[in-house]
């Protein structure tokens, strides 16, 4: 499986203003936004590293995921979530053929750990030999940082922190997330059994 993500997060919506009062930053002077350019890139990469560790999608964008066979028939877990929407569903083929499945043949199960997609029939439709089944779909708790759980938001503020005092120092491999923000992370972490489930 393969998951792709079609739209990015404009830098408009990242809640710079927020990270620059978390660090304490002056404020009030013509030139407030100087340390931008540092700051929006440290914060993706914040971003990035909650959604990495949780799988949830803080601020909303569009993803295609792709598949090449079911571990269940009749239903299948989408890796990330919240689902706001399903935009399409298509079947395609060894030769580049390609099938819209229609909504009447699915339905998305809302959770906030593993959303599902779940035929309406006996079975999602056959993913045939060489071919792919992909999913389009919309995930975010919304499209503005003021959607994001409290914790959350504070957790990636806290991590952007932590890079944002650490960016001239190189980084160790394997060091585990700062101990606040593992706490922050640890009830939005999905728990995985049996491979990850379907």
């Amino acid at each position: 499986m393969m998951l792709f993500e079609q739209t990015q997060v404009p830098d408009q919506a990242l809640p710079v203003a927020e990270f620059r009062a978390h660090l304490q930053l002056g404020t009030g002077f013509p030139d407030d936004g100087f340390q931008d350019p540092v700051l929006i890139p440290i914060l993706r990469a914040a971003i990035a590293a909650v959604e990495g560790d949780t799988s949830k999608v803080l601020l909303e964008r569009r993803y295609q995921y792709v598949r090449t066979a079911w571990r269940d028939l009749g239903r299948v877990s989408l890796p990330v979530a919240p689902i706001s929407s399903v935009l399409s569903f298509r079947i395609t083929d060894m030769g580049g053929g390609e099938t819209d499945i229609p909504p009447a043949r699915f339905r998305l199960v809302q959770d906030g750990q593993r959303p599902e997609i779940i035929s309406t029939g006996w079975a999602l439709p056959t993913i045939p030999v060489g071919g792919t089944a992909e999913l389009v779909f919309d995930a975010g708790f919304g499209p503005v940082w003021s959607d994001v759980p409290a914790d959350l938001a504070q957790a990636t503020l806290m991590l952007g922190a932590h890079y944002y005092d650490n960016r001239g120092a190189m980084v160790e491999r394997g060091r585990a997330l700062p101990d606040g923000v593992a706490r922050l992370l640890s009830r939005h972490r999905v728990i995985r059994l049996f491979g990850g489930g379907a």
